[in-house]
């Protein structure tokens, strides 16, 4: 029964770690959660521009909070927002307005934050910064990450800006702050120097308090900001950063003559303390163990003082395995406002990581102190339960049973938990035998098991295994982080790319290719434009590689869509632009009587979505691309053959071209536009479906339907491969949703300056998606089907993380190109994208395979529909 608690009181801990990559829970500023009395400001420039009317995507008032006056860079405005309670704050969002009573925006702010509104903190990026980059437009919204993120109640945005005047808009993103903790004390963290190797700074650098007699105070920092240390101190999970960064650690002889290290914990309120996890580094190789013993004296209330009889704890110390670990200390239920733990060294050196707390409300009963010698090791049951604490005899038996009851629904659920990790384990790794027709290949959850039929693909050959998870993997030589050096660096790689791209490599029909004086001809790789359309549209946006002979010179008359009068379209905003036109979304009147589909009477107006129309049938949302006047005569060419490509696209999963407006400027093209937008929007503004999300009215997916549209992207892309045509930016931004969920590839993602960040310019020339893109399409200008599917991985595993995260988010652009090398290099360094926790294993394994090194191993998109076929709802 023992083991079985402490199984228990593990679970519980492990838990309560807050998760900087998953608490980004929106606060409640643009659904209302966060009420108007919670949000003031220091001025306001009208009524209708007060700080109410600062929440994101919303338009009430005149559209935003506008400060007086015109700001300069000495003015020191600020919106201030009162979480109510202690919150782990993790990315803020904002906007500009957008209204007639004119466009106004922040290009830069700050943040101040404060626990107790009377000591405001400013916060600080890793590199030391205050200051944020703000909004380039008045409608695009701005997300920005907290690195580090910070625990807090109140939190204020003051515009920074040259004298303008600015409005602003945001969301605020975090989760609740359970353990309570306010504060913690430490001695300072000191250096580490060691023979041969980097000196290891192990300093509290993101510190929000007091900094004096080389002691830290009153304020907190590495040690509560989520990010565990590696086994290897000298590796950090931040880029970039020093060695040693993700630890706070101390010398022995440093420490006095005890060599010990006293740390002090001040909390909210009272709690009743079950236990304290410690992450702890024990690489004992370099002189680094977890604490030998830990002793920790309790305060109840601020003014009282630390009670006498600490408790104490001994670990069990490890020499044969060096990984960190989480210590959990027992503590009792002891009743405390705030904790003194004193921390003994096991050895030269002592370096934690993280420090958590589990806690129960003070107003339970609570165990008095136990008595005795204060140098005994608890029990793991705890103190005998005095007098006063047995229950009346007569609810004893119900309390009794309800405790069995809860006992052997734990087990039970334990049980289940190990089995289908078990279960997990043996599919990942189970062997597959390779049949001449189709295979079934389970993918199986500890929530829901799917069954996928897959086409046979060849064996995996000469590919090292690596770890997906990259933040764990080797890291990238610095010497490979400029693009500009790839020649250079990788010498081999030149001679490979004239051999493969310039006479070599695959004959298929949907290559893209260069000619032999174009490959390498400066630092950096080129990119083929001269056998098929331009790798950046007219508009900005990507269109389709096709084979040159489908696209020649065009005139009107090669043109099968119909005219529509362009008076009757109304501009209702703008989606993007590009280098030589933009794309509007507006509205077009009576389109669905021009297209001839409102003779169906009997239809039902709630399905009347085919040319995106609206319920009443007579204005209907639509994309524009659109052609600046004075284009040139090759953009304008491009432009015709663009419409070409799209007239010849007819299928349920593909954008559809509906008409132009082409016989005078601006040309013009009309497609369809889908309620939902795109889709890497419509999942980030979302939840996993649960008790939880359903309670509080969330906007939630499920599993089915992250399946069912994983389904109907590959059922479009397989379309367009059967036509030899290459997507070359196959992403969640260009994936529209209607309402009913379903799909419609596009490619107007590029020219949208919300996704701006996705993309990374070479040398000034070519923009392009770099995370999305396949090796050989980076190094090598080589774009085909195949790097199509290598795209549609990175799809699917941005739809498994709701669009939580871009893809590669800790490496660099440059970082990015460098692993392309790995891939070429194929030494089993290159670095892969992790698992998706909501992803089934065996869902994870077909992505896996998009992202084989060598192209013929990468299965089909006829391969990968027949495997996701079966999740398409009817």
């Amino acid at each position: 029964m023992h083991l079985f608690l402490l199984l228990i009181l593990h679970a519980a801990a492990a838990v309560a770690q807050v998760d900087p990559a998953h608490c980004r829970y929106a606060l409640g500023m643009e659904d209302g959660r966060i009420k108007d009395d919670d949000i003031t400001a220091s001025s306001q420039w009208h009524e209708t521009t007060g700080p109410q009317y600062a929440r994101l995507n919303r338009e009430d008032g005149d559209g935003a909070w506008c400060p007086e006056g015109q700001l300069d860079a000495s003015d020191l405005q600020f919106l201030q927002v009162d979480l109510r309670r202690l919150t782990f704050l993790t990315v803020v969002a904002s906007q500009g307005r957008y209204a007639r009573n004119g466009i106004e925006f922040a290009r830069a702010y700050s943040l101040n934050y404060s626990r107790d509104g009377v000591i405001w903190k400013s916060w600080k990026n890793r590199l030391g910064s205050t200051v944020m980059e703000g909004n380039k437009n008045a409608y695009a919204p701005v997300i920005n990450d907290l690195h580090p993120p910070v625990v807090t109640r109140w939190v204020r945005l003051i515009p920074r800006t040259e004298l303008s005047t600015v409005c602003m808009r945001v969301e605020l993103y975090g989760c609740h702050w359970e353990d309570g903790l306010i504060s913690y004390s430490a001695p300072e963290g000191q250096l580490m120097p060691q023979p041969g190797l980097p000196t290891a700074i192990l300093n509290d650098s993101t510190y929000d308090g007091a900094h004096q007699k080389r002691k830290l105070s009153g304020g907190l920092g590495q040690l509560t900001d989520g990010v565990v240390g590696l086994d290897d101190f000298l590796l950090t999970r931040q880029y970039p950063a020093w060695p040693g960064y993700d630890y706070l650690g101390w010398r022995n002889i440093s420490m006095g003559a005890d060599q010990s290290v006293e740390m002090d914990f001040v909390f909210d309120r009272q709690r009743n303390f079950t236990s304290m996890k410690v992450h702890s580094n024990n690489m004992f190789s370099r002189g680094v163990k977890i604490f030998s013993s830990v002793s920790c004296w309790f305060k109840p209330r601020p003014s009282s003082a630390w009670e006498a009889e600490p408790v104490v704890f001994h670990t069990v110390l490890d020499d044969r395995n060096p990984s960190a670990r989480y210590v959990t200390v027992p503590l009792e239920r002891r009743a405390a406002s705030a904790l003194r733990c004193r921390f003994a060294f096991a050895d030269t050196w002592m370096m934690f990581s993280e420090v958590s707390f589990q806690s129960e409300d003070a107003s339970m009963s609570v165990t008095p102190p136990p008595v005795g010698d204060s140098s005994t090791v608890p029990s793991i049951s705890g103190a005998e339960p005095s007098a006063s604490a047995v229950p009346d005899d007569s609810k004893a038996p119900i309390l009794i049973g309800c405790l069995v009851t809860i006992i052997l629904l734990l087990v039970i659920i334990i049980f289940l938990i190990l089995w289908c990790q078990y279960v997990c384990k043996v599919l990942e790794k189970g062997p597959r035998r390779i049949l001449g027709e189709e295979v079934t290949v389970r993918l199986s959850s500890c929530s829901d098991t799917i069954v996928l039929q897959t086409p046979p693909v060849p064996p995996r050959s000469g590919l090292a295994q690596s770890d997906p998870h990259y933040e764990r993997v080797f890291l990238l030589d610095p010497q490979y982080q400029n693009p500009e050096t790839l020649r250079n660096k990788l010498p081999e790689l030149s001679q490979s790319a004239e051999a493969s791209a310039c006479g070599g490599g695959y004959a298929e029909p949907d290559v893209t290719q260069c000619t032999p004086h174009q490959c390498f001809h400066s630092n950096a790789p080129h990119y083929a434009e001269t056998d098929i359309v331009r790798l950046q549209g007219v508009t900005g946006s990507n269109m389709y590689a096709v084979p040159a002979l489908t696209v020649d010179s065009l005139t009107r008359k090669d043109i099968s869509a119909s005219e529509f009068p362009r008076q009757r379209l109304l501009f209702r905003e703008k989606l993007g632009e590009g280098q030589f036109g933009e794309v509007h979304l507006c509205e077009a009147q009576g389109l669905a009587a021009f297209l001839g589909e409102d003779e169906e009477e009997d239809e039902d107006e709630e399905e009347r979505d085919a040319a995106g129309r609206d319920r009443d049938g007579r204005a209907a949302l639509v994309a524009v691309k659109q052609l600046r006047a004075d284009a040139t005569s090759q953009a304008r060419n491009d432009f015709l053959k663009e419409i070409k490509i799209m007239s010849r696209l007819n299928d349920g999963n593909i954008i559809r071209l509906l008409c132009v407006c082409v016989t005078s400027d601006p040309l013009c093209m009309v497609t369809e536009y889908m309620e939902n937008g795109d889709l890497n929007m419509f999942l980030s503004q979302r939840e996993m479906e649960s008790t939880l999300t359903h309670a509080n009215n969330i906007p939630s997916v499920s599993p089915a339907d992250l399946l069912h549209m994983s389904a109907q992207i590959s059922s479009g892309m397989r379309y367009l491969a059967s036509l030899n045509f290459v997507h070359r930016d196959l992403a969640t931004r260009n994936c529209l949703l209607d309402r009913r969920l379903t799909i419609k590839i596009a490619d107007f993602g590029m020219s949208r300056n919300l996704y701006s960040s996705d993309y990374y310019r070479i040398q000034g020339r070519a923009v392009l998606p770099i995370r999305w893109m396949a090796w050989e399409s980076i190094l090598l200008g080589k774009f085909t089907t195949s790097s199509d599917v290598w795209a549609f991985g990175v799809t699917l595993w941005e739809i498994f993380t709701l669009c939580k995260e871009q893809p590669y988010s800790l490496l660099t652009d440059q970082q990015v190109i460098a692993n392309t090398g790995e891939f070429f290099r194929n030494q089993g360094r290159q670095v892969f994208l992790y698992a998706p926790p909501l992803c089934p294993p065996s869902l994870f394994e077909l992505m896996m395979r998009c992202w084989r090194r060598d192209i013929p191993d990468r299965p089909s998109f006829e391969g990968l529909y027949q495997a996701l076929r079966p999740h398409v709802r009817q």
